[in-house]
């Protein structure tokens, strides 16, 4: 069995440690004391094993066994099903990675399953052990001290994404190509911690509600109050995390439509100018074509044309190619060709 820790407290005080969960059951019996069994990533067969020993309800079990549930808090009798989405910050990947927790809380026992290496439950059991008061309210105490921890780890994950999003900001007004895919990839992560955490403010909330009723004790309550407060800044900062995230999406939308503005302009801009050169070029071979043309038909060197025998037909020659080019600067000339 992925039994990772099973002891029975009395009073606060670690008094036992079961080999097997036959004998937690009788040990709890007899000195009246509350179980903590811890599992990492059991089996299908060890968490019906586990059912049968604490009497656990067939739904929560079933939600147990298919995982991948959201974050929530169900009822069944006197037994608490509580369902927690740990996180934690890749810095070497910049990625968040999410976890799954199960809590089954009756009046006398308290079952973790945990499907990823994150939260540390061990040193959580520990925390409580050094304080024997805490742990003596019984196993809301556990439960509370769960909470806090899931609650704690979330505080570097949203250092971790705020670092992301400040580096985006950068981004965005640095020049550099469009952010959005890193944006888009980001809001992912955002929703998703969103999703994890949202749902605990609720969950708190009807902790307390409860308190009353179920006999909590005024101290623990405080307690709950506290971790209450701090989920509660960290659902805000998420949703402020979403909304600027959103923003900076429409601003990369934005600017990466004014770059594409300005290469347009530049193109434009440089098509303009070809052109201008391209008039300018055609203009000057237009010019230099013209006498070029009277040139080549008096060098055909033929025995009649017009004007050969002419004692001016040679000044007229010139001054006609002179007037052409000097005719066809003028029509560039107004046509601002040239």
């Amino acid at each position: 069995m992925a039994l990772i820790d099973n002891a029975v407290y009395v009073d606060g005080h670690r008094t036992a440690d079961p080999a097997d969960l036959t004998a937690t059951r009788e040990t709890m019996r007899d000195r009246d004391g509350m179980a903590w069994i811890g599992l990492y990533r059991p089996t299908a067969e060890e968490i019906r094993a586990i059912a049968a020993e604490f009497s656990l309800h067939p739904l929560a079990v079933e939600d147990a066994l298919k995982g991948h549930q959201r974050a929530k808090l169900e009822r069944y009798g006197d037994t608490l099903f509580v369902v927690l989405r740990p996180a934690r910050y890749r810095d070497d990947e910049e990625q968040v990675e999410f976890g799954e927790l199960h809590l089954f809380v009756g009046p006398d026992f308290v079952v973790t399953i945990r499907h990823a290496e994150a939260p540390d439950l061990a040193s959580v059991r520990r925390r409580l052990e050094a304080s024997p008061q805490l742990l003596a309210m019984g196993p809301e105490a556990v439960l509370y001290a769960v909470l806090d921890e899931v609650v704690d780890k979330y505080a570097p994950v949203v250092a971790g994404l705020e670092n992301d999003i400040d580096e985006i900001e950068d981004e965005l007004f640095s020049g550099a190509d469009s952010a959005s895919r890193r944006i888009y990839e980001l809001a992912r992560e955002v929703i998703g911690f969103q999703r994890a955490t949202q749902p605990l403010v609720a969950m708190l909330e009807a902790l307390l509600r409860g308190s009353d009723k179920y006999r909590v004790d005024l101290e623990l309550q405080r307690y709950l109050r506290d971790v209450l407060d701090h989920a509660l800044r960290i659902a805000d900062r998420t949703g402020a995390f979403r909304s600027i995230l959103e923003n900076a999406l429409t601003v990369d939308a934005t600017l990466a439509a004014q770059r594409q503005n300005d290469e347009m302009r530049r193109m434009t801009e440089f098509n303009l100018a070809q052109n201008e050169e391209i008039k300018k070029i055609s203009s000057w071979a237009a010019i230099l074509f013209a006498p070029t043309l009277v040139g080549t038909v008096y060098g055909m060197n033929f025995e009649h044309m017009p004007e050969l025998d002419w004692t001016y037909g040679y000044p007229l020659s010139l001054a006609l190619m002179v007037g052409l080019g000097l005719a066809l600067w003028g029509v560039f000339k107004r046509k601002r060709w040239l």
